[in-house]
């Protein structure tokens, strides 16, 4: 079962990720920030990590280049607000397979996490 780690600061947002993935057969896990990301991270090493920039403790770009310097193989996606271009394309420099606007599409996420693990 492919494991997923979403990590967003609003949780209404985690929980109904987490509930569209769950029904489609995905091991789900949630952090609420980029610093407890790296902590699951390190623990249950997911398959994909879905994760928002602007987060309160540690942002996503930072978490981002964090993980992937920990694990240079980490699959990372990241969610991102309409207006967020520049930072998602460092994003993508420092790594990421890919990136999801919100509000964002159950099918968008869906083919971004089947295009990441393949």
């Amino acid at each position: 079962m492919t494991k997923v780690l979403v990590v967003d600061d609003a949780e209404f947002l985690r929980v109904r990720i987490t509930k569209m993935l769950a029904g489609e057969g995905y091991e789900v896990n949630e952090a609420e920030n980029g610093a407890r990301a790296l902590e699951m991270y390190q623990q249950i090493k997911p398959d994909v990590v879905l994760m928002d920039i602007t987060m309160p403790e540690m942002d996503g770009l930072t978490a981002l280049k964090t993980i992937r310097g920990i694990d240079p193989n980490a699959r990372i996606i990241m969610l991102t607000a309409l207006g967020q271009e520049s930072v998602v394309m460092e994003a993508v420099k420092a790594g990421a397979k890919d990136f999801v606007v919100k509000p964002y599409d159950s099918d968008r996420v869906l083919q971004a996490i089947s295009k990441a693990i393949k």
